[in-house]
């Protein structure tokens, strides 16, 4: 016979097998709240972006590159430019042609404020075409490793 009535007396056995349905539902429940909290805590901030299919430009055989060093001070390639010396030091640089690009790199010490008016006496010295420079990452979306930092003397 498959199974058998046991006449044990008025003792109860222990019952070893574990009740999951407690589990079950603490998990269903916090499972309902995560599903509810997870929108919330998203930052959502609708902006229409507009959709490039550009190709990347060719990199030219000598590009123009100004710098913007972490004192404000401007070099043209690896020459510093005295200051207010810009316009004349790009007409040099790229011979009155006003449509070359202009490859601008800054110190990530440098405030987007004061880029910005570097981007703004590029503009008003004719310059309109202005390439930002930047490094690119070993993998995508990883943030670059911070610089160590100098010992206090």
């Amino acid at each position: 016979m498959a199974g058998g009535i046991r006449d044990s007396g008025d003792d109860l056995q222990e019952n070893h097998e574990i009740n999951v349905t407690p589990f079950i539902d603490v998990m269903l429940v916090l499972l309902i709240i995560f599903m509810v909290a997870a929108p919330l805590a998203t930052v959502d901030v609708n902006v229409d972006l507009p959709v490039s299919n550009a190709t990347p430009a060719q990199r030219p055989d000598q590009p123009v590159y100004v710098t913007v060093k972490p004192d404000l001070t401007l070099a043209l390639d690896n020459t510093d430019i005295a200051p207010g010396g810009l316009a004349a030091a790009l007409a040099e640089a790229t011979e009155g042609d006003r449509e070359q690009r202009i490859f601008l790199r800054a110190d990530r010490e440098v405030a987007y404020g004061d880029l910005m008016g570097v981007m703004n006496m590029l503009r008003d010295t004719g310059y309109l075409k202005i390439a930002l420079v930047g490094l690119e990452s070993a993998a995508a979306g990883a943030p670059a490793a911070p610089a160590p930092a100098e010992p206090a003397r």
